[in-house]
């Protein structure tokens, strides 16, 4: 079972979240972390800056990036993790990686992607968001359960939701590189986050449904070390809330990253 934490807010979850990221890189400096964008992990993005741990020996790996932008456009993800990741974070820009970024063919960026992360000596702890279709990086419902870093079309639904960021519907690409869930089930440490009732039933769903490829998800319950972080709203739809909340409250203490 997933360790599940229930908080009031979005910034609590970023403190917490930005903890456990501070812990790790306070025993391994030049960790390696998996890296979500998105308005999600924002809040941990600012926590980890206000903590003014050291960072910049550390390894990013970003979960995913659209296929079909032209190079710097500011809603590419090399742009947005920039932006939002590396700079406010002091990160060195030459050891942060975002799919398909080497310069090669796209036709084999997400074999050449998983070597990279492999030589890396692999992620030690991944970020993650969950979309209203219950998919985690760009892997949409349908996706292997193995699956690898590799091109996939977005679903309808994740390019209305990103609408936001573009101009217009029309302006979000079709496509995707991303992580594949096999990819994510390899990191040591999943840290998935989720705010507002949106998500309710998608995060129900990925942790008290069925294991399944039609909610990708899912997929964080055959990991072992897994803590999803939630706000009141996102986690409203969960059957084991009151039994999460006790077992947070009672951690011992060599349970707890701070």
């Amino acid at each position: 079972m997933a360790e599940v934490v229930i908080v009031e807010s979005d910034a609590e979850a970023g403190e917490i979240a930005a903890s456990a990221i501070s812990a790790l890189v306070r025993e391994r400096p030049d960790a390696v972390l998996g890296l979500a964008t998105g308005s999600t992990p924002l809040t941990t993005w600012r926590a980890l800056a206000a903590a003014g741990t050291g960072l910049a020996a550390v390894r990013g790996f970003a979960l995913d990036e659209y296929v079909g932008l032209p190079p710097g456009h500011p809603e590419s993800y090399r742009a947005v993790i920039t932006r939002e990741v590396v700079e406010p974070l002091g990160l060195t820009p030459s050891l942060v990686r975002v799919p398909a970024d080497d310069g090669g063919p796209i036709s084999g960026a997400g074999e050449r992607y998983e070597a990279d992360i492999v030589a890396a000596g692999g992620i030690d702890l991944q970020i993650l968001g969950i979309g209203r279709t219950g998919h985690i990086g760009f892997n949409e419902p349908g996706s292997s359960l193995a699956s690898l870093t590799r091109v996939k079309t977005l679903a309808e639904q994740t390019r209305i939701d990103n609408a936001r960021f573009f101009p217009s519907l029309d302006d979000v690409p079709t496509h995707c590189i991303t992580q594949g869930l096999g990819t994510i089930l390899r990191a040591r440490h999943l840290v998935l986050l989720a705010f507002g009732s949106a998500k309710a039933a998608a995060v129900a769903a990925a942790l008290e449904g069925p294991v399944s490829a039609s909610t990708p998800g899912s997929v964080v319950q055959m990991h072992p070390r897994v803590t999803v972080i939630v706000d009141e709203a996102a986690g409203a739809q969960l059957e084991h809330a009151d039994y999460y909340r006790y077992a947070w409250a009672n951690r011992f203490d060599w349970e707890r990253w701070s």
